[in-house]
């Protein structure tokens, strides 16, 4: 068995990673209330902005999809599409990073598009945020314009759990490009992304945040996943995201993207290096490659790439 990385699903950043903490049992611990007066750090917290805190960074994902696509097609894409936008953080910064860009976030829970538009939105320069729409729709809708670039993060497609259902997403998102368009996906996985688990890792500020893997069924690869916060008060965000999936495979995604009549697929995998203080484990280091075979690991996060 390969050394352990440092990654669940989770933030990617050039910036080295903490070591794991310990794995626990996959039922996280329900929050005790704390003997004090006052709201604690939980009950003050907000939930959306503790995610992109937490769990993405934009930076590094619009960095590898504007060099892959410049590699594939010859020139710089410009108008993206946010598939399961959330709070539209990708959409913002995607605007943010070239004046000529636009970008169209697409999900279905309007209140979470509102708070992208009075957080996520509002504080963005003012040139960025105009540049950015957020519809409130189905991701197979295809009355929606075309784009060079359309990315699902962080693993919501898995919501589509049959194969009629994801073909008829990768189809409807091919027909939403342009004719030299491109497709991405990131993907997670490992021998620990099939079993029970809790996984801890520390942040600034006295913060933890816990990925915790409550059920995986080997038959139809149904997993169920939250997220907790703990706060240093001894609080807790105790289950604030729960996400009913089906974890697909590579095979699957290929197949099933190649089917839905796209040209081309690729797949990319996170660079790791030794932990310089202690060389048991093996850190991320914000770098994606393209791969034909991968040495299988613990845990590994990724990216599909397909080409129109």
């Amino acid at each position: 068995m390969s050394k352990k990385t440092a990654k669940s699903p989770a933030k990617k950043s050039p910036a080295k990673k903490a070591k794991p903490a310990a794995r626990k049992s996959a039922k996280a611990a329900k929050p005790k209330k704390p003997a004090r007066k006052g709201p604690t750090l939980a009950e003050s917290a907000d939930k959306f902005a503790l995610y992109q805190r937490s769990v993405q960074s934009p930076s590094v994902d619009i960095e590898f999809f504007d060099a892959e696509f410049q590699k594939h097609r010859g020139r710089v894409p410009l108008a993206v599409r946010e598939d399961f936008c959330g709070t539209a953080l990708f959409s913002a910064e995607w605007c943010k990073s070239d004046p000529r860009r636009t970008a169209l976030g697409v999900d279905l829970d309007g209140p979470t598009l509102d708070w992208g538009r009075t957080h996520t939105l509002a504080s963005a320069p003012p040139g960025a945020a105009e540049r950015v729409t957020l519809a409130q729709t189905d991701v197979r809708d295809t009355r929606l314009a075309p784009v060079d670039l359309i990315v699902a993060m962080n693993f919501s497609y898995c919501i589509f759990k049959t194969r009629d259902e994801l073909r008829g997403y990768f189809a409807a998102a091919r027909q939403n490009l342009v004719d030299d368009g491109v497709f991405a996906l990131e993907v997670y996985g490992g021998t620990e992304a099939v079993v029970e688990l809790s996984d801890e890792r520390e942040l600034r500020g006295g913060l933890t945040y816990v990925w915790e893997q409550e059920k995986f069924n080997p038959i139809d690869h149904h997993t169920l996943c939250h997220i907790t916060w703990k706060f240093r008060d001894g609080s807790q965000l105790y289950r604030a995201f729960t996400y009913d999936w089906r974890l697909w495979t590579l095979p699957e995604l290929g197949e099933l993207l190649r089917e839905a009549g796209f040209s081309t697929v690729k797949y990319y995998f996170e660079r790791v290096e030794a932990d310089e203080d202690d060389d048991e484990y093996l850190t991320g280091t914000g770098e994606f490659v393209e791969h034909t075979e991968i040495e299988n690991q613990e845990a590994w996060l990724g990216y599909v790439v397909a080409l129109k």
